[in-house]
């Protein structure tokens, strides 16, 4: 039904009590994430014109300041339980959300796609190995609907498998490190001096930020979406230390994160010195045999899975939810999402992995600064949560569209595309100042907000003050969010 529309069971806000994700269960998620083409294409083609050393210190400079905006934007999900989509309808409107979520969930339908291809041909190289079968295309098949059944079972399952891939991977990532180098070290190439083509002055500085933009662009994605997924993470009732209620965020986003991706930016780099190529499953059939290669492989398929699962698919079948309403249940999402990776042919993205990084990036980084311009100085993140589920409320603007915001985006991405080796801070900063000067002086002054003519923490926070927001759904629509006598929210 119309009336329902914006009221799909799957995107309502999420309860104290269903807050199921702890620091050392989220620092574990990030370790499963972070395994990925993506960390080690940047690696390999960072040491064709810079050290690693340098490479590295890019690597954390761009994980630190990506895993702080990501805390800021996934506070939305642990203060009011929305998740990515919902709260796009605030600074979007109602129908001007499908836009930029849309493009959201085509990029991470695309990176589960690459990751799932990437994954299939370690699968394929140990079934080559172990019983002569020889088919990637088969293994991408199977790999992918495994991936699907497995996030269409929910949010725990996924915690639980990053519980068994994570340390899993720890192990086999320092494996891989020392055996690369080792072999590196035999062709007489010392993996923290050797460079295949140095560069030195403006050409150097400009590698240098290519490799911060990179980083930051993969992730990029994750960061506007925070929300769908830190909504499920713990945090405590009644406190408003913003550090102290996102002490299970920080430990994933800006300790975990940080340390895992460099660490895989690293291993990328030291296969591209040892074989040439960056692609770990690669080196590894160049560095291994039997038993000890089948295991190795083994774990480089456990992280793709562990990275699609919540990087990708998630967020992904979140927004195809919302587009399509209470007829588009989270799991027929997943199912989309997985088709939509089969569809772009992945295969075909494999080499141009970089290039793609810093485009997709700058457009999604402006989509960042608009969120965080909103969130934080226009709403001082007090949000009228029970209008984002209403068709005709607050949030609906002009047709459902909120113009300020798509201009901002189109600022924002634009300026990213034409200063590509800078794409997400131009972005971020276009998005968030166009978005703040707009939003603040022209389209709220037109459209008045709840929140910003009565700022009332009582009434528009959320677990700071106590409170679990609770929207009232028609009875034709099945949900397992209790129902409020209140639809505004129900003190804890």
């Amino acid at each position: 039904m119309a009336k329902n529309y914006l009221k799909s069971p799957d995107l309502l806000p999420i309860s104290h009590d269903k807050k199921k994700i702890g620091a050392v269960g989220f620092s574990f998620i990030w370790v499963g994430m972070a395994v990925v083409l993506a960390a080690f294409a940047i690696g390999g083609a960072g040491v064709q014109s810079l050290s690693l050393g340098w490479v590295v210190i890019a690597t954390i400079i761009a994980s630190l300041a990506l895993g702080f905006l990501m805390t800021m934007t996934g506070d939305i999900g642990v203060e009011h339980g929305l998740s990515f989509p919902v709260y796009m309808r605030a600074p979007f409107g109602t129908v001007g959300t499908h836009i930029p979520s849309i493009v959201r969930g085509f990029v991470a339908s695309c990176w589960f796609g690459v990751n799932t291809y990437f994954g299939s041909t370690a699968m394929n190289a140990i079934l080559a190995t172990m019983v002569g079968f020889d088919n990637w295309f088969v293994c991408f098949i199977i790999f992918g609907a495994l991936q699907v059944a497995n996030t269409a079972l929910g949010i725990k399952a996924v915690e639980r498998f990053a519980d068994l891939a994570a340390p899993i991977i720890i192990i086999i990532s320092g494996w891989m490190y020392f055996t690369l180098s080792d072999q590196a070290l035999q062709q007489g190439r010392e993996v923290w001096s050797w460079i295949e083509s140095p560069v030195t002055g403006g050409a150097a500085v400009t590698a240098f930020i290519v490799v911060i933009m990179s980083n930051m662009g993969f992730w990029g994605t994750l960061t506007a979406d925070m929300p769908s997924l830190s909504r499920f993470v713990k945090a405590p009732l009644h406190e408003r230390n913003w550090f102290k209620r996102n002490k299970a965020q920080i430990a994933g986003n800006l300790i975990a994160y940080p340390i895992v991706q460099t660490f895989m930016v690293m291993i990328g780099a030291v296969s591209y010195v040892a074989v040439s190529n960056y692609d770990p499953v690669v080196a590894l059939q160049q560095s291994a045999s039997g038993l000890i290669l089948g295991i190795l492989l083994l774990m480089i398929v456990f992280a793709q899975w562990s990275t699609n699962i919540t990087a990708n698919l998630i967020p992904a079948a979140t927004i195809f939810s919302n587009v399509g309403g209470p007829k588009i249940p989270f799991w027929a999402g997943v199912v989309v999402a997985g088709i939509v990776g089969v569809i772009v042919q992945p295969w075909s993205l494999f080499g141009i992995i970089t290039q793609i990084l810093l485009i997709i990036g700058g457009v999604l980084s402006a989509i960042v600064g608009i969120l965080i311009a909103d969130y934080y100085l226009i709403r001082k993140r007090r949000v009228n949560v029970p209008d984002l589920y209403e068709s005709d409320g607050q949030y609906h603007y002009a047709n459902g569209i909120n113009w300020a915001g798509l201009i901002s985006w189109i600022l924002g991405g634009g300026a990213a595309v034409i200063f590509a080796n800078y794409s997400f801070i131009v972005g971020f900063v276009v998005g968030a100042i166009s978005y703040l000067l707009l939003g603040k002086y022209w389209w709220f002054e037109k459209y008045k907000q709840a929140e910003l003519t009565d700022p009332s923490d009582e009434k528009y926070l959320g677990i700071s003050v106590g409170r679990n927001w609770k929207i009232e759904v028609e009875q034709e629509v099945e949900t397992d969010v209790a129902i409020s006598p209140n639809p505004t929210a129900e003190k804890v």
